[in-house]
């Protein structure tokens, strides 16, 4: 059974960084597509860093350029997302997703192209 699992939330101060991790596991193949995406109290989902698995491309929202950047480790099917300069704007539960599917590159950040899930994990960023 296919199986995303993340870890590395938590808490820090405003400015601080953390590094989510997502194992996949159970694929028979490898996702075409992963990503990390964030929703917070009383706010819809958010895209927010996705990688081809293939060729290495990354997408990230505006929100988090220059401040996060997602990696992976193929022969580990782990995709990581370092978070620097966090801000308080930041605190929300991350879920890791992950797509058999092709997808357009201007839908990579949109939830509904992702048919896989993680449980999540809370990242709080607050003083």
């Amino acid at each position: 059974q296919q199986k995303l699992e993340e870890s590395g939330g938590g808490s820090v101060q405003p400015g601080g960084s953390l590094r989510l991790s997502c194992v996949a596991s159970g694929f028979p193949y490898r996702p075409t597509c992963m990503g990390w995406f964030r929703q917070a109290p009383g706010k819809e989902h958010e895209g927010v860093s996705v990688i081809v698995t293939s060729s290495g491309s990354t997408n990230y929202a505006d929100s988090v350029k220059g401040r996060f950047t997602i990696s992976q480790d193929n022969a580990k099917s782990t995709v990581f997302l370092q978070m620097n300069s966090l801000k308080p704007e930041d605190t929300a539960m991350y879920y890791c997703a992950g797509s058999a599917r092709t997808i357009y590159w201007h839908q990579v950040l949109d939830q509904r192209q992702y048919e896989f899930w993680g449980q999540g994990t809370q990242v709080t960023v607050s003083s």
